[in-house]
């Protein structure tokens, strides 16, 4: 007994180690200044940028899980529009009751400097009621962009990562099965026209995060990086660039600069609450001044019993189920409790303390923020 005594203390003290560790590293890693990251870490080239394409088609071959045609009746008129553009005549009034059949709509992403006769991975998504796409052939696809021409065509065998069975009325499904991958399912047929350095050379850098500290710093280092004037700052966002007008030499030119490393300025501080999952994020900027803050659950519970009202034997009533209700609401006590931080594990301490669920916690840091306590931006998405 008393080795075992001796084995669980120590193993506490351990644990109270290892924690202890732990706290202390994770304030180290907070106390340690921002990284230098590259620039194409934080901006991006005006024009450089994927396209999205998007097509509707048809999905053959599937084993009796396509749509139902009548219920989806467009899914027969695709087809009988396609097969009169093959040659082949379906009789007017013809009722087709197809199930091998699926209308589907198609999305790409059109790289940057793609070229005709390369190859592009798909997403095809049932638009009716096909239960599943498995083991489907696309049939040609058109896709266009936003300014309504072709620029790819689809075509290929599904890969779907679902599966599924049912029998006797019972039914088991793994993962979805209405929507399926194609890798280099899309052939470009057409490119997206960009002149780069068009303009006597001039380009323009877009930083993916609106931040005048981190544009002036991009800007010195950009200029340190050349020895003289290449970089100028328009807004927040964008910074123009003196660039080359031969076509290798901006290559070059545009290589280095995205290479260039730049330490960019803190984050302002910030907590992001899901609305929808409960999940409250903050960064290491986010500080707490004093306040007092009491929190009490309030409950209400509903048992319902239900009884049978039954009549007399001769008489004429009918027997009828009553509910019999009783609600009851319960508060929880609450005491005020000062909350403060300074730094991150502060705050995470001090909201801890008051034992709040994720969603009470989203209604207490409103509060913190209307009372002028917490500095910091809410952001509800």
């Amino acid at each position: 007994m008393r080795l075992r005594n001796v084995w669980i203390n120590c193993r506490q003290a351990i644990n109270a180690w290892l924690i202890q560790l732990t706290t202390l590293v994770i304030m180290c890693a907070l106390a340690l200044p921002a990284q230098a990251e590259s620039v194409r870490e934080l901006a991006s080239f005006a024009g450089v940028r994927d396209n999205q394409l998007v097509g509707y088609g048809l999905v053959v071959g599937l084993d009796s899980t396509g749509d139902q045609t009548t219920q989806a009746p467009f899914t027969s008129q695709s087809l009988t529009n396609m097969l009169s553009q093959l040659g082949v005549t379906v009789p007017a009034g013809t009722n087709l009751q197809l199930r091998n059949v699926a209308a589907v709509m198609v999305t790409a992403d059109l790289p940057p400097f793609s070229r005709p006769g390369q190859r592009l991975d798909i997403v095809v998504s049932s638009i009716a009621n096909a239960r599943s796409l498995r083991g489907g052939t696309l049939l040609m696809t058109p896709l266009k962009g936003a300014d309504g021409d072709t620029y790819a065509i689809a075509q290929g065998n599904m890969l779907v990562g679902g599966a599924g069975a049912q029998a006797g009325g019972s039914s088991v499904q793994i993962n979805q099965q209405a929507s399926g991958r194609i890798p280099n399912g899309a052939l470009v047929e057409r490119e997206v026209p960009l002149n780069l350095g068009g303009n006597g050379g001039m380009l323009e850098l877009q930083l993916n995060d609106s931040d005048f500290g981190t544009v002036q710093r991009m800007v010195t280092a950009i200029n340190n990086e050349f020895g003289q004037s290449v970089a100028y700052a328009r807004n927040g966002r964008v910074i123009a660039l003196d660039g080359p007008t031969d076509d290798n030499a901006r290559v070059n030119f545009m290589a280095r600069i995205e290479n260039v490393q730049v330490t960019p300025t803190e984050a302002p501080a910030r907590v992001v609450l899901n609305s929808r999952t409960g999940s409250v994020v903050m960064n290491s900027a986010v500080t707490l001044r004093e306040a007092a803050v009491a929190h009490g659950s309030l409950s209400i519970m509903i048992d319902t019993q239900f009884g049978v009202s039954q009549p007399n034997p001769f008489g004429e009533g009918e027997t009828v189920v009553v509910p019999d209700a009783d609600i009851d609401i319960e508060q929880q006590e609450a005491y005020l409790q000062i909350v403060e931080g300074a730094q991150l594990n502060e705050v995470v301490n001090a909201l801890n303390a008051l034992g709040a669920t994720p969603q009470d916690l989203m209604s207490i840091l409103e509060a913190l923020k209307a009372s002028g306590s917490l500095r910091a931006e809410l952001e509800v998405i």
